[in-house]
């Protein structure tokens, strides 16, 4: 079992495999007339793999394909690195015109209006113009830090509540320099529209994992159930290092972390999720935060949003949503770690 790592940004120059391409298939077990198959590709500037439990390999030809099919749909919506994707074209119209948007978007953002609202702004999905300030996605990175004065004006231009939502569906922005960027919502989403495609095909148990984020259904042909293993939320730790395994069936899981991805400046690593609030990299301490939600897009976005805040704050957050647990680490003065959870997650089942 490897562990998951935190999650990772859409990133340029990497796009979906076209449906005719096989996928790689390996045989993980087997049972007295079924077996796990994977199912693997990349996508979304990283990779999905999905075990489901099958007959026979030829079950799943067709599978594979929709699979693909739905992931490219997600991608072409969503990726802001495409530059005829649905995202891109809303982020260059000016303030006042009428977007008109897809049934996957329309989808994701009212998920992520919610998770806003009850974070209190700790989420934001229109932090892009923060993220492209402090130069996460330039290369090569920046040497010195944003001035006080750009930063302050770049949040001038961010906000959910600078996006309006008709009662028709659709969406006007309020701000001509307002953008969108739903790389910590969209993969959650995607993993949720995969676990569909492969229950309306009529398979019932299964693992998907997308980039960190998690679903699975039913169980294993042995009866056991699945197990996802968080990964050790240290610098130098391996990537198949596991802190803390969960056992999951009918629930989503998503985990962000902040302790592989950082911003050296002036001898200082800065955090590459920033706090929608101040526009500056996130100070809260906290290193990993891992959500279990009904739907993988919800946990995926509380993820993000547990990092900014203060641990007890996340996890009082958590406590009021219904079907909701979390877990949160922080690293200690000494570099040991701390873990905070919610009422209801699950203990650790060891490896």
């Amino acid at each position: 079992m490897a562990a998951l790592n935190c999650k990772t940004r859409f990133l340029p120059g990497k796009t979906l495999l076209p449906a005719t391409v096989m996928l790689v298939w390996l045989l993980l077990a087997t049972g007295c007339n079924s077996k796990v198959y994977l199912l693997t590709g990349p996508t979304m500037g990283t990779s999905f793999h999905i075990k489901v439990v099958a007959g026979r390999r030829s079950d799943l030809l067709s599978l594979q394909k929709a699979i693909v099919q739905r992931l490219e749909q997600v991608e072409q919506s969503m990726s802001t690195f495409r530059q005829d994707s649905e995202i891109s074209r809303f982020n260059r119209l000016p303030a006042g015109c009428i977007f008109h948007p897809s049934s996957d978007l329309r989808a994701v953002m009212a998920v992520a209006r919610q998770v806003y609202h009850l974070s209190r702004g700790a989420w934001d999905g229109t932090v892009k113009p923060l993220v492209d300030l402090w130069g996460f996605s330039r290369t090569p990175p920046p040497t010195e830090t944003p001035q006080a004065a750009t930063i302050a004006s770049a949040l001038k231009n961010t906000g959910f509540d600078k996006i309006k939502f008709l009662e028709d569906g659709n969406l006007v922005k309020t701000s001509t320099g307002l953008h969108l960027d739903l790389a910590s919502i969209a993969k959650g989403y995607g993993v949720d529209q995969v676990a569909a495609v492969i229950e309306g095909a009529g398979f019932n148990n299964y693992l998907v994992e997308i980039g960190g984020e998690v679903i699975a259904a039913g169980q294993k042909p042995d009866g056991n159930p699945w197990k996802v293993g968080i990964n050790r939320p240290a610098f130098q730790a391996a990537l198949d290092e596991v802190f803390y395994v969960v056992e999951l069936s009918e629930k989503a899981m998503a985990t962000s972390g902040n302790y592989r991805r950082f911003l050296p400046i002036g001898g200082k690593n800065y955090s590459h999720i920033i706090d929608p609030r101040t526009g500056y990299p996130c100070e809260s301490g906290v290193i990993s935060a891992t959500v279990m939600a009904d739907k993988c897009v919800t946990a995926d976005a509380l993820a993000t949003a547990l990092m900014v805040m203060q641990p007890d704050q996340g996890i009082n957050l958590i406590e009021t949503i219904a079907g909701t647990e979390a877990m949160v680490v922080i690293r200690k003065g000494d570099g040991g770690l701390k873990s905070y959870f919610s009422s209801g997650f699950p203990p650790s089942t060891g490896s």
